[in-house]
């Protein structure tokens, strides 16, 4: 089994039971003793977990915690790749769409990058990068201005007011946390508030979203479950949660992330 999949189960699993023990992440990965405790070194010098003895905690965040690009993209590689891959297919030659900052939108991106006669307008820096390096050459690319928060999005008035004159077919948007009376929500207020106004210039609302984000609440509500004509998340969501957004959003999409063929490192 590759490194990124052991680590991503392990963060599935300490999201599911809030502790994991070695000897039971053993028996689960079926991986020694030895690389099990090397797995939690590294993810807890990651700020992804707390290292206790005989095994891990997970990290408690308050709603107003914001971790930063490079944190957040280490946790939950493979489910975020299937995510990616699910909306991609949503996405076809000819339609402008508009993209969030996030993560998992930034795997999206790596696809939207063979779609062509694509408009993206997207307040991302790290989008924005990606298909000026790698997408093509009849892709256009529309960057907000805007203040830059620490997962490098840009928003403010400054963002919002480039949003008002657009009209977008689909927002593909990622979010911290889901929550049924919170909604999809952010530790950031400007970030939740440009988001919003992305939503208003677009038909359909995607949401891409892995399932450690369930039950999660920052600080500020972007939008409702209801809003949502597609949720894309994975397979690790448990059956009380699917089916609690089955009842609000459109259409619920679950990826196996065991489907995604991760090519990184490969130590055991």
């Amino acid at each position: 089994m590759l490194a990124a999949q052991r680590r991503s189960m392990i963060l599935g699993a300490l999201s599911r039971d809030g502790t994991v023990r070695v000897t039971d992440l053993v028996e689960l990965l079926g991986v020694s003793d030895m690389t099990v405790r090397r797995d939690l070194v590294s993810l807890h010098r990651e700020g992804l977990l707390e290292k206790v003895h005989g095994g891990a905690m997970a990290v408690a965040e308050p709603s107003s915690s914001e971790p930063g690009f490079a944190a957040k993209s280490v946790r939950r590689q493979l489910e975020k790749e299937a995510i990616a891959a699910a909306a991609a297919q949503l996405v076809h030659e000819g339609m402008a769409i508009a993209v969030s900052a996030g993560t998992t939108t930034h795997a999206l991106t790596r696809h939207l990058a063979r779609v062509p006669n694509l408009t993206v307008v997207t307040n991302s820096v790290w989008v924005a990068d990606e298909l000026h390096r790698t997408g093509e050459s009849t892709t256009s690319v529309l960057l907000t201005g805007g203040l830059r928060t620490p997962s490098d999005a840009l928003v403010g008035p400054v963002a919002v007011s480039s949003l008002r004159s657009l009209h977008v077919d689909a927002f593909f948007m990622g979010v911290h946390g889901m929550d049924v009376r919170a909604g999809f929500s952010t530790p950031n207020l400007l970030e939740s508030e440009t988001n919003r106004a992305m939503i208003e210039r677009s038909r359909r609302l995607i949401v891409c979203a892995d399932s450690t984000k369930w039950g999660v609440v920052g600080l500020s509500s972007i939008a409702s479950l209801s809003q949502a004509a597609v949720l894309i998340t994975d397979s690790g969501l448990s059956a009380q949660a699917s089916g609690a957004l089955s009842d609000h959003v459109d259409e619920l999409v679950m990826v196996d992330p065991a489907d995604v063929h991760d090519e990184g490192d490969a130590d055991a």
